[in-house]
């Protein structure tokens, strides 16, 4: 058995960290929290992982592949409404039938927005493509031509913040699922963790999303990377996020070692030999310039869904300059 849980950390430290930089003279610590509680129901995100810190304004968002994923021969992503009960949860329709838009497409990559019958919030953010300005959307993907066809990559739900992204699948598969959500800006508790968003405007040239936010913040998510290992995401914070709020948190499902979308977690401490790594449900929180969330063991739900890595944490915003060639 602890030959098996060795082998299992070696796959994951090569899959999610390989060949990890030292740190950087303004990487910064920040506080992870955990606020997540048991449940039975599969379809209700009972994880959150948020970190805090007062003077974050730049950082990377990552998804890679589980360490498994080349030995995966069946993928399920079918729900599980096991010991759910969802009929307490608001719901409000929109003011026009659902329908489904095209901001922006190349041969590369396209843009689509969907409004659906019903949410369980109010449709008040607005979504913006370089004149063109939709309100009251509910979904937004963003999809990436592939080697064969397009595949959807990232998804935003702008009416409270949450988002998904996923690399490309790998061949053998030809899918993989999306599993764990993320929130990026101030994090509010609104009946559960939200993001409140009052415009997000897309640019096509910088694969870039710029987010204002209600409380007068505002930031960038930009896609940086993305092929059949991983994606990352650019962030950057027009200002910190103060008062001991999060300024990003993973979003997730755990019921049990076999049913989960996130089951382990891992951080990069500052000062220490090597990674801390231990359960997410008992996990108390602690200090990091670096936190992996993922899986080292097959679940039934989402078996393919993507780790999730939040690193490289920096009170500047601009990136550090490229190293000269020669």
């Amino acid at each position: 058995m602890r030959c098996s849980r060795l082998r299992a950390v070696a796959l994951f430290a090569s899959a999610a960290f390989l060949a990890a930089p030292a740190f950087a003279a303004d990487d910064i610590a920040v506080e992870v929290k955990n606020e997540s509680e048991p449940v039975l129901c599969a379809e209700k995100d009972n994880v959150t992982i948020k970190a805090i810190s007062p003077q974050v304004r730049r950082f990377q968002i990552e998804a890679a592949h589980p360490a498994y994923i080349a030995g995966l021969m069946r993928d399920n992503w079918d729900a599980d409404w096991t010991h759910c009960d969802m009929k307490g949860d608001p719901s409000f329709a929109p003011p026009t039938p659902p329908r489904r838009i095209t901001f922006w497409e190349t041969i590369e990559y396209w843009l689509v927005g969907y409004t659906f019958p019903s949410f369980w919030r109010p449709a008040e953010a607005t979504f913006r493509v370089g004149d063109r300005v939709e309100k009251g959307l509910h979904l937004v993907q963003l999809w990436k031509l592939g080697k064969d066809r397009s595949y959807e990559v990232l998804v935003v739900y702008p009416q409270d913040g949450y988002w998904r992204i996923r690399p490309l699948p790998p061949q053998h598969l030809g899918f993989s699922s999306y599993g764990s959500s993320f929130l990026f800006g101030p994090i509010e508790q609104e009946g559960r963790p939200v993001v409140n968003i009052r415009e997000i405007e897309f640019d096509p040239k910088t694969l870039s999303f710029r987010l204002s936010f209600k409380d007068g913040n505002a930031g960038t998510l930009r896609l940086a990377d993305v092929d059949e290992n991983r994606m990352v995401l650019d962030a950057v914070l027009d200002k910190p996020i103060t008062e001991g709020k999060g300024f990003v948190a993973l979003r997730s499902m755990y019921i049990t070692e076999f049913n989960n979308d996130v089951a382990r977690i891992a951080l990069r401490e500052p000062g220490a030999k090597g990674w801390r790594e231990e359960p997410l449900m008992p996990f108390e929180g602690g200090k990091a310039t670096d936190i992996w969330m993922g899986r080292a063991t097959h679940s039934r739900h989402n078996t393919s869904s993507p780790d999730m890595v939040f690193r490289r944490f920096s009170a500047d915003p601009n990136p550090p300059p490229k190293p000269e060639t020669k």
